[in-house]
């Protein structure tokens, strides 16, 4: 807040005979400038009394709940306190936690989402497939573990995602029930010395969860490459994050950002990730245990270069990198 908005309300407070008697005096300089110093001393006062009280102007408010107002078992609703859009066809979906507290979810793990639970499923505004099944979709989302009073999910609307337009057409008080978290990867800090991850479209979500835990930590040695493919520039989701994360985290962390379809001016890679690609940035599979790759994707995506997942199972190793030499125990299918 500046010291013109603080000031203004007591210089109005001051009658305007006073302002006139002010202006009449022989000497009117000293007075005034008193005046001012006085008002301007307050208004300093006043700041600091805020600042001592808060702690500081910016003063970050923190979680103080030790368990997750989240249930592993059960569906909860929790209401849409806001719409952020992203680009133009993905938008971010801010949920209100009770009590401001944080969502507490272990690294890595998502979220099932569904209609609310005070729907029935009967209810035409209940989340439906083509043949009237309630539908159940996993998310991951971009919010912190712990921070306070908010849950968010990056969502990117598929012409075929029944889920994904459901949720894009939520308005803001609207609710949306989730059951979690629900534990994928255990996520250990400086287990492995290079971790590499493989990404394509909204299936970056995880990937960000774990970057976003382990890049921060004072302690972190481990060296990560994240490899993104996207349709076109405009698809890249988190780019701006990453961005950033790659200028603070320089000698950590590398992004490489491949495309089917660029413009004439693009500089990264382009077309789809060939073994020859990931070879380039992948570390050597020869490095057995200290290396690790995650990849998250498309379903298509995830087969070719990693083999086809067996329903929540992993399924065996296959795809380009089996073909590159890596081992079912350096790789994890998100």
């Amino acid at each position: 807040m500046s010291f013109i908005r603080l000031a203004t309300p007591l210089r109005s407070a001051v009658p305007r005979t006073a302002y006139r008697r002010l202006s009449t005096q022989t000497t009117p300089e000293k007075k005034s400038n008193n005046t001012a110093l006085y008002f301007l001393g307050a208004g300093i006062a006043g700041i600091s009394g805020y600042i001592y009280l808060t702690g500081s102007a910016t003063a970050k408010v923190k979680a103080t709940n030790t368990e997750s107002p989240l249930d592993p078992k059960s569906f909860k609703d929790f209401k849409l306190k806001e719409i952020i859009p992203y680009n133009h066809n993905t938008a971010r979906f801010v949920f209100e936690l009770p009590n401001n507290e944080a969502a507490l979810l272990p690294v890595a793990s998502c979220l099932v989402v569904r209609s609310p639970e005070d729907l029935p499923e009967d209810d035409p505004r209940a989340l439906k497939d083509s043949k009237g099944k309630p539908v159940i979709r996993p998310y991951t989302p971009v919010s912190q573990p712990d921070e306070p009073g908010v849950l968010t999910l990056l969502v990117k609307k598929y012409d075929n995602g029944v889920a994904s337009k459901y949720i894009h057409e939520l308005k803001v008080g609207d609710k949306l029930a989730f059951k979690g978290p629900l534990p994928k990867y255990l996520y250990k800090a400086n287990e492995f010395e290079e971790v590499a991850l493989i990404g394509g479209g909204s299936g970056i979500t995880p990937l960000y969860q774990i970057l976003t835990h382990a890049l921060p930590d004072p302690a972190n040695k481990t060296k990560f490459t994240l490899i993104f493919a996207n349709l076109t520039e405009e698809d890249i989701l988190l780019r701006e994050e990453f961005d950033d994360l790659k200028k603070k985290y320089s000698d950590k962390f590398d992004v490489v950002y491949a495309l089917d379809k660029p413009k004439e001016d693009w500089k990264g890679e382009t077309g789809h990730l060939t073994g020859e690609v990931l070879k380039k940035y992948l570390a050597k599979p020869e490095l057995g245990e200290k290396v690790k790759v995650f990849i998250c994707g498309p379903p298509g995506q995830v087969n070719a270069i990693a083999g086809k997942k067996d329903g929540y199972q992993q399924g065996p190793l296959g795809g380009i990198l089996k073909e590159l030499g890596y081992k079912e125990d350096q790789v994890y299918k998100f």
